[in-house]
C-alpha cells in the first residue's frame, strides 16, 4: 500500500505498539520511504497539545458513542452509516474506502 503513494503523503499507524498496520512502522519512530512518511508513536495523544489531546478524545468519542451498546457492551458499527463508511478503509482483508481504492 505504502509503495503505491504519492511522496509527501503520510501514514498515522496507531496500532503500532501491537505490531502495527503498516509494513514500515517502528516503534516510536518516524520512517520514510519513497518520500511517504510513515509514524509509528506509540501514544500518540500525548504528543499533542493539551488541547488537541482534549480534542482528539471528545471526537473518539462522537465517532464511536452512536455505535456502543450498553446493553451488551459491545460497539456495533453500522457498516450503510455514512460517517463509518467515509471512515472505513478496509473490511474482512478487502480495500473498502472508494476513494482510497486504486482507480
Amino acid at each position: 500500500m505504502v509503495d503505491s503513494m504519492k511522496p509527501g503523503a503520510i501514514v498515522i499507524d496507531l496500532a503500532v505498539e501491537t505490531g502495527g498496520n503498516c509494513e514500515y512502522s517502528k516503534k516510536n519512530q518516524i520512517e520514510e520511504v519513497n518520500g511517504v512518511k510513515i509514524v509509528g508513536y506509540d501514544n500518540l495523544p500525548s504528543t499533542l497539545a493539551r488541547d488537541s489531546s482534549s480534542l482528539f478524545a471528545k471526537n473518539l468519542l462522537n465517532f464511536l458513542s452512536p455505535h456502543v451498546n450498553k446493553e451488551n457492551k459491545t460497539i456495533d458499527f453500522d457498516w450503510e452509516d455514512e460517517t463509518v463508511k467515509n471512515t472505513l478503509v478496509t473490511k474482512g482483508g478487502e480495500m473498502v474506502n472508494e476513494l482510497l481504492k486504486d482507480k
